[in-house]
């Protein structure tokens, strides 16, 4: 009975939403892309920091490649406490709500006084930076099935154009100004962002009348009822945590011969990344014409191909760009259809969903970071690759095995659960 109640509710807001006018509709997409980018963009303003950040509390580059750890591993932490809420309670005011704290969360990081506080401020910005993981979900349950995929995709634009463009900003701000500088910009655009999603977002019932416990104890149902999901969340944080392998390592191997470049050269790279971020609205329409697991496979090669690159040509300035915008629009690709397969498994649970595949995602993100700087410190560029391919290899793997060509029929309460 709960079940048929949410799925009539999610019919009715997608009709509500099918009836505003289409330029409010477009306008509100854009400005929910640019809050997704806005807000991620948290995550990764320290990658072409690292470097800069370590000599200003004298740690060496596994002990500051652990900041890069510390946000992602919030941000799995944070998933877990507070997405499964999208489900529970009012969707405008959690998502200013946790705006707000992760404004408090940016400055604690800009005043850090030790690196031990640094590391925990890192990690409460990574828990409480999860407005993309609510904003992406609730526009998915609104979405016309045909549509869904193009609209996650073109959510995942601005998403992706944050985690790449991020980088760039930091890089050129924390050269001319100091990495401190670089996050109380962070801190004022958070607030701001959280003035004006308050203003423009719409009030939205929750999907479910279940306590926050059951919502909890309903994600290990779904993890056991659905092995797409198993599946997806395997491979998107094994290509994850590879995508992060690199990031978390470019600015230590930009700074050595024959680069020789600071946080600017390294911030740079992101605008080269963001060409591949152009793949994911292109992504979500190919899932939506032929399917994702297709795509998804596609997705795991190509990012294969950019870690041979990375191995064979890093010496060759022009290996490493085409390798970074190859690795990018591998990643993101894979990225938009895995989260296109999963919101299609459990309607009124798209929250629930998202959680489970973001915890592991930003799990495999961490990982990658944490063996990507242990890998530097022993085996320099060439261990980081290894770590990289290894982890695509694991995708690769994970893919295979899967034995659903489309998704295939669930049990019909496994959500309600």
């Amino acid at each position: 009975m709960h079940a048929m109640q949410r799925a009539q509710r999610d019919a009715l807001a997608a009709r509500a939403y099918c009836r505003w006018p289409m330029v409010l509709r477009r306008n509100l997409i854009i400005l929910l892309a640019v809050a997704c980018g806005v807000a991620v963009a948290n995550l990764y303003y320290n990658q072409p920091l690292l470097e800069n950040i370590g000599r200003s509390f004298g740690t060496d580059p596994a002990g500051t490649g652990l900041i890069a750890t510390f946000s992602q591993a919030g941000y799995a932490a944070g998933m877990l406490a507070f997405v499964p809420l999208i489900d529970l309670i009012e969707r405008r005011r959690l998502i200013v709500t946790l705006q707000v704290l992760v404004t408090v969360a940016l400055l604690a990081v800009a005043m850090a006084p030790t690196f031990n506080t640094l590391l925990a401020a890192s990690f409460a910005v990574g828990c409480l930076t999860v407005a993309p993981q609510l904003i992406i979900p609730y526009t998915a349950s609104v979405a016309e099935p045909k549509q869904q995929g193009r609209m996650i995709g073109s959510l995942y634009t601005g998403l992706l154009l944050g985690i790449l463009l991020a980088r760039t900003v930091s890089g050129f701000v924390g050269q001319q100004w100091g990495w401190r500088t670089m996050y109380f910009a962070a801190a004022a655009a958070a607030a701001l962002l959280a003035l004006l999603l308050r203003l423009a977002l719409p009030k939205s019932s929750p999907g479910h009348d279940h306590s926050y416990a059951q919502l909890m104890a309903s994600l290990a149902t779904m993890v056991r009822s659905y092995p797409a999901l198993r599946e997806s969340a395997i491979i998107g944080g094994a290509l994850f945590g590879s995508f992060s392998a690199f990031w978390t390592t470019l600015a230590f191997r930009l700074a050595q011969p024959p680069y020789h470049f600071g946080p600017r050269g390294a911030g740079l790279f992101g605008i080269i990344g963001a060409v591949g971020a152009i793949g994911a609205p292109i992504a979500g329409r190919l899932a939506d014409r032929h399917g994702p697991r297709l795509v998804i496979g596609f997705a795991i090669a190509v990012t294969l191909a950019a870690f041979a690159v990375f191995l064979g040509f890093d010496l060759h300035i022009a290996g490493l760009i085409a390798g970074v915008i190859v690795l990018d629009l591998g990643v993101q690709a894979a990225q938009v259809c895995n989260q296109s397969r999963i919101f299609a498994l459990a309607p009124g649970a798209q929250g629930r969903a998202n959680t489970v595949y973001m915890i592991v995602y930003f799990t495999g993100g961490a990982l990658g970071s944490f063996l990507a700087a242990t890998a530097w410190q022993h085996w320099h560029w060439p261990g980081v690759c290894g770590v990289g391919l290894g982890l695509v290899l694991f995708a690769a793997a994970a893919h295979a095995r899967g034995s659903l060509p489309t998704i295939a029929p669930e049990p019909a309460n496994a959500a309600a659960q």
